[in-house]
């Protein structure tokens, strides 16, 4: 058991037998052979621990479960925003649209205010619900888990709503749209 320091809490890590029997494996090889793998693109919301709104790009975004209702996510834990995801805590997923791409980047960068010029709601809550997204699922975190470099976050669905429309996907390191 080590304590791995996150940008805002030290955390308790336990490395798994399988970890550390691992190859070694060029992480340029592995995040090419990753891409290959189409996705959708999500921005996951949520109050910051100072009142403000934080929003996320993610695109390690999975169902886990529909008994219960689960989702699954994982956060860079040298993202300065890994407090704001502990257990109990509420956040959205927010599925994009293809007409979203900006809204994408505008989240995947680090700005000063990513919601400038947003249009979003508050829910009941505080968690940020983004206009056009094609779902908002509202949830709360049940569980996290250091693995590797990142804090993998499983909430429980509380609330959706969704918006049917032509999904952002993400493929091979750009944003592609679906083939008629």
């Amino acid at each position: 058991m080590t304590t791995m320091n996150t940008a805002n809490a030290a955390i308790e890590v336990s490395a798994p037998a399988a970890a550390t029997l691992a190859p070694s494996i060029d992480p340029r090889t592995l995040r090419d052979a990753l891409g290959l793998f189409a996705t959708g693109v999500t921005v996951v919301t949520a109050p910051g621990s100072d009142g403000q709104p934080i929003g996320i790009t993610a695109n390690s975004f999975s169902s886990l479960s529909l008994e219960p209702p689960l989702v699954l996510w994982s956060l860079a834990l040298r993202s300065p925003n890994c407090g704001a995801f502990e257990e109990g805590r509420p956040f959205a997923v927010n599925v994009l649209q293809r007409e979203q791409e900006a809204l994408a980047l505008q989240f995947a960068r680090p700005v000063e205010d990513k919601f400038r010029d947003v249009e979003y709601q508050l829910n009941s809550r505080r968690v940020p619900l983004l206009d056009g997204a094609q779902a908002q699922l509202e949830c709360t975190v049940e569980f996290t888990r250091v693995l590797g470099d990142h804090l993998l976050i499983v909430g429980r669905v509380d609330a959706l709503t969704t918006l049917p429309s032509e999904p952002l996907l993400f493929y091979r390191g750009a944003f592609v749209q679906l083939a008629n």
